[in-house]
């Protein structure tokens, strides 16, 4: 159609496509820098297809990812930096000042058009914003606010909105971004302040807790009085980066549970370290193993779910086995707690057998007010059978495995599974 207009049409098509393009670059740039922010993902699943990430029901495409409300409602946000460009060098960091990557910025104006316009085509349900620290921390956390405030007041946008703060901004800047947006982060960065001081000097731990203790203050003020403007009421959440330095698992699990305790977060989210091109000698030149990730994340649930504390995870200092779960491992080193009589436990005794969950041991306890529970209750119920049978008695069921070792046991439990010849 184009090639038999005229030069002045060619030129207004031109000029309309090229800041179109422009944008398509920079949303390219800044969702893909966006991905190390776990704070809001799409799982770990793999994909599908093994022909590519592209195609009908991909997870990757830019800047999408998932995330879930309090209510539990799985949404689709907008997930984007408003700049990789930043004042800041941590060492871990992809985006720090001296990294070798492609630059790109946005202005509160493209975000906000952005956001409006996935959110019309019915892509997203919200956005995640994030930014590299450009100008000054009270510089770019007014461009974040700006953003919040402009999608809420100037177009009455009502979808979910998740802004990542600037922790030394001014606690003002901080408390009108809580007004706005449905959860704040504040990111932790490293488990503990000592690595923090060796891989990101110019970052401060107290100047951390600091803005994680404002916005507890704010939330309970919040929630304490009903005429109270409203504030982040999805809560706050943080993240903090696994594998970079030699911290173990049972000091990052001690750092959430006080920060979970300390400043009531919502989640605590755990990255798993990658390197990064021309990284500094500090970081290891690989990255930890995935596992290990998804086993923080399980022994994460078990502290907010299940009641359980740190020290009872670990008989010593140390990493989380990557062979079996945290709640299995837990059990095998306390025998003596089982087996467990699922007609007489209270529901959380229940909840800690492997292979049950608090759902289903909240079923029990209320099936058990009209009838005693029986094997095949717990098989209808979709319990994970193989790995609770030796931990449970019921009014017909009593445990063989009861008399192993625990050795013997958990070789039973972890043996992989042995594939039948079809000859």
């Amino acid at each position: 159609m184009w090639a038999s207009c005229d030069g002045v049409e060619y030129c207004t098509f031109i000029q309309y496509l090229l800041p179109v393009m422009e944008l398509l670059k920079k949303l390219e740039i800044l969702a893909d820098a966006a991905k190390y922010d776990a704070s809001c993902a799409s799982g770990g699943a793999p994909q599908r297809s093994s022909r590519g990430t592209d195609g009908l029901g991909a997870s990757t495409g830019s800047g999408v990812c998932h995330s879930f409300t309090p209510d539990g409602r799985c949404v689709s946000l907008l997930k984007i930096l408003l700049t990789n460009f930043c004042l800041y060098d941590c060492r871990y960091c992809v985006n720090r000042r001296t990294s070798n990557v492609a630059r790109a910025r946005f202005t509160p104006e493209e975000v906000v058009s952005l956001t409006l316009d996935f959110y019309r085509r019915n892509y997203i349900d919200g956005l995640f914003l994030s930014s590299g620290v450009i100008q000054s921390s009270n510089y770019t956390m007014e461009q974040l606010v700006r953003v919040a405030q402009s999608l809420r007041e100037d177009h009455h946008f009502r979808g979910y909105i998740h802004l990542k703060t600037i922790p030394d901004a001014d606690p003002a800047l901080i408390a009108q971004a809580g007004r706005y947006a449905d959860r704040l982060s504040v990111n932790i960065e490293l488990p503990t302040e000592t690595g923090l001081e060796r891989l990101a000097p110019e970052k401060s731990a107290r100047t951390i807790r600091l803005a994680m203790g404002a916005i507890r203050l704010a939330r309970d003020e919040a929630e304490s009085d009903a005429k109270a403007p409203r504030f982040s009421p999805a809560g706050q959440s943080t993240q903090m980066i696994v594998g970079a330095d030699e911290t173990s698992d049972s000091t990052i699990l001690q750092t959430a549970e006080t920060l979970y305790g300390s400043y009531r977060l919502k989640r605590v989210y755990y990255s798993a370290f990658s390197p990064i091109p021309d990284s500094p000698t500090a970081l290891p030149a690989q990255a930890p193993p995935l596992l290990r990730e998804h086993r923080l994340y399980q022994a994460d649930f078990l502290l907010r779910g299940y009641g359980f504390r740190v020290d009872e995870l670990f008989d010593k200092p140390g990493n989380l086995v990557l062979d079996i779960d945290p709640k299995l491992a837990w059990a095998l080193s306390h025998r003596d707690n089982f087996p467990v009589d699922l007609n007489r436990a209270h529901a959380r005794t229940i909840a800690r057998v492997p292979g049950i969950g608090m759902r289903n041991a909240k079923r029990l306890v209320a099936l058990r007010r009209s009838r005693r529970i029986r094997y095949q209750d717990l098989v209808q119920l979709r319990c994970a059978m193989d790995k609770m049978k030796p931990f449970v008695v019921t009014a017909d069921y009593r445990p063989a495995q009861a008399d192993l070792s625990t050795e013997r046991l958990r070789h039973a439990l972890t043996r992989p599974p042995t594939q039948l010849s079809l000859l």
